[in-house]
């Protein structure tokens, strides 16, 4: 059976990322795809407790170091329980978030530095890359304030607080903002940049389009 296809979706908190992930999906399965999706931090029983303790802002300060080792351990039970298993079988993988975000996040926002972040990525997670990477990068202020009123409301209406990275200052999110753009300017078979203040509608044809083009590529090489 061939190997499934593994794509992910980047960019800061209140770039749109769930909202077009569903969209993707709902696309594919017009199309006749099922895809898995699923979601990081969290997307299994162990990394669901993981993500609580890591994005609430109750949560007492977290050393940098901390903080990126339980993003990879979140990681490797998601890719053993979830990501593998449905890439063996063929099924194509969404994934809200992957290493991209620990490298923009920790790597660049914790100034942890790449290196660091790529050495954990090989050894904890067999370097394992997504075949496809859609990287929405619309303006740093549209994005923040997007995910504080997300998470304000989210708060008000289920008691779930997963504020703790949105306390952070402006210069952090530059730093996460700028690393975003290097990984693309490193990886440009992989990774679509999506720039800019769109609708919603602008960002899905745009991965719509990015998708439909790997989806061929894939079946003319199967």
């Amino acid at each position: 059976m061939p190997r499934g296809l593994f794509v992910t979706l980047e960019g800061l908190d209140g770039s749109g990322k769930t909202t077009q992930i569903r969209r993707l999906a709902a696309w594919m399965q017009k199309r006749g795809i099922d895809p898995v999706m699923t979601r990081q931090p969290g997307g299994t029983a162990t990394g669901d407790r993981i993500r609580a303790l890591l994005l609430d802002s109750g949560t007492a300060p977290l050393a940098p170091m901390t903080e990126m080792a339980l993003m990879f351990a979140d990681r490797a039970q998601a890719i053993a329980e979830v990501i593998e298993p449905a890439l063996a079988a063929g099924r194509i993988v969404l994934c809200d978030r992957f290493t991209d975000s620990t490298e923009a996040y920790q790597g660049g926002g914790r100034q942890l530095g790449s290196e660091s972040v790529l050495e954990l990525h090989r050894l904890i997670c067999g370097d394992l890359k997504p075949d496809l990477t859609l990287l929405l990068l619309p303006s740093l202020e549209a994005s923040l304030a997007r995910a504080r009123r997300r998470n304000e409301r989210t708060a008000a209406q289920t008691g779930q607080d997963e504020n703790r990275f949105e306390q952070e200052q402006g210069e952090f999110f530059k730093r996460v903002w700028q690393k975003y753009r290097e990984i693309a300017r490193r990886e440009p078979d992989r990774v679509i940049l999506i720039e800019g203040n769109l609708s919603i509608d602008e960002v899905h044809e745009q991965i719509a389009e990015a998708v439909a083009e790997r989806l061929v590529a894939v079946r003319r090489t199967a």
